[in-house]
């Protein structure tokens, strides 16, 4: 196929020998299988901010620092030189992520570095070698859910360990090879320190995977993996080993209605966003 121009300078430099294919294209990125020497990998081509779209990029970049002082009074300026610093942070912090996450045991694809815009990562397949599958393209039996949901609330709390939230969990960012769940898409990851909208996402990404696997096992939905794992994490006692129950103590108090409406709000723009990105990745790439 015709090799992109972002990943022309990749095959100059020997990084990258031949683009075999596109494998999806969104909103935020467009990502191809390539060959690089005797592996089969993929590049991810992010898209700038001129052409992405991402909702609410403000909420996901609080809390992301640059060393360089001078970079970072750019960013806070929005000179040209700050969008593109942005723009460096926006791409990094997946790389970031990535490393971090496989580090402390979090299935995620393997990265080999972000080249000026390119990130290049193993390559998810399935048993046949054929690309894995998302999430919500599998269909799975009660025992399947309930496994697959323990590992995903595993990972969950390795990551947020780690500091990190994802911030966009949801079946359409979680591929399934033959061992299980696999994460992917984190541009939008958050510090879940420094972050004022962590446990809003850290809570809305939990929901997400209750809900989704919850329709394969119902009694997936009775659970509070969420809850109890945030106030264990303020308490500062939340580790890998943790003994979790998915159960919270009941306060009693009077339900905030409003809570609860913003809480329906956010899982419908949610729905519409994960609709429009499906939409997105559906359609044919402009050159």
């Amino acid at each position: 196929m015709k090799t992109p121009k972002q990943i022309l300078p990749l095959i100059e430099d020997g990084i990258v020998d031949e683009v075999i294919s596109q494998l999806m294209s969104g909103k935020e990125a467009s990502v191809y299988v390539v060959r690089c020497g005797e592996h089969i990998r993929c590049a991810k081509v992010y898209k700038d901010v001129q052409h992405r779209s991402f909702k609410q990029a403000v909420k996901y970049q609080e809390g992301r620092k640059v060393r360089n002082s001078r970079r970072g009074r750019a960013m806070e300026k929005g000179s040209k030189f700050g969008r593109k610093e942005q723009e460096n942070v926006w791409q990094n912090a997946e790389v970031d992520a990535l490393f971090t996450l496989s580090r402390v045991g979090v299935k995620v694809p393997q990265p080999h570095g972000c080249y000026d815009g390119v990130l290049i990562m193993d390559l998810v397949t399935d048993n046949d070698g054929d690309v894995a599958p998302r999430l919500n393209d599998v269909s799975l039996t009660a025992e399947q859910a309930i496994e697959d949901h323990a590992t995903m609330v595993h990972y969950i709390r390795l990551m947020l360990c780690a500091g990190i939230v994802h911030g966009d969990l949801s079946e359409f960012n979680v591929l399934v090879d033959s061992y299980g769940p696999v994460v992917i898409d984190l541009p939008q990851a958050v510090n879940a320190a420094a972050n004022n909208n962590a446990q809003e996402m850290f809570l809305r990404d939990v929901r997400n995977m209750r809900l989704y696997y919850g329709q394969y096992a119902p009694e997936i939905l009775d659970t509070r993996f969420g809850e109890e794992m945030w106030a264990l994490y303020q308490a500062g006692e939340l580790t890998a080993e943790t003994v979790l129950y998915g159960e919270v103590a009941d306060n009693h108090v009077e339900a905030d209605v409003d809570s609860v409406l913003d809480e329906i709000k956010a899982a419908f723009e949610q729905m519409q966003e994960n609709q429009e990105r499906i939409k997105a990745a559906q359609a044919p790439e402009d050159d």
